[in-house]
């Protein structure tokens, strides 16, 4: 393995203090039972705040779980001990709110009136085609 350098070690000291200047952090988080949302105080003075059933793990809980918000890793994440539940406040502002999978799921329950439309079409269509069988 190669060795470290000063120089190395002051170039990863200042990534570090530029991320710390520059992505989103939270200062506070508290759940709002009023609003039925997480609302998160962020460093730079900005709010942020988002509806817990959209949140991987979080989507059950009762509102007392849901108030026991910890703030982890100087403002990089939020934690629900009794929940067993953790996420990155970076990746809730860039709209994250769990794994791949999760996040899939949620797209798939998606409804507009285009979806809507479509799904009538298709109906009348007779619905999807069956697929056909590979000799």
């Amino acid at each position: 393995m190669a060795e470290l350098t000063d120089a190395d070690i002051d170039a990863a000291l200042a990534r570090g203090r530029s991320a710390r200047a520059s992505e989103p952090r939270a200062a506070k988080a508290r759940y709002d039972r009023k609003t039925g949302r997480v609302v998160v105080e962020l460093t730079n003075g900005c709010t942020f705040a988002f509806p817990p059933r959209l949140v991987q793990g979080l989507e059950t809980a009762a509102d007392d779980q849901l108030a026991a918000i910890e703030i982890l890793g100087q403002g990089y994440g939020l934690h629900w001990e009794a929940l067993d539940v953790d996420i990155s406040v970076p990746g809730l502002m860039a709209g994250i709110f769990g794994t791949k999978a999760y996040m899939a799921r949620l797209a798939g329950q998606a409804k507009s009136p285009a979806k809507a439309a479509a799904a009538r079409a298709n109906g009348a269509k007779g619905g999807r085609p069956r697929k056909a069988a590979h000799a």
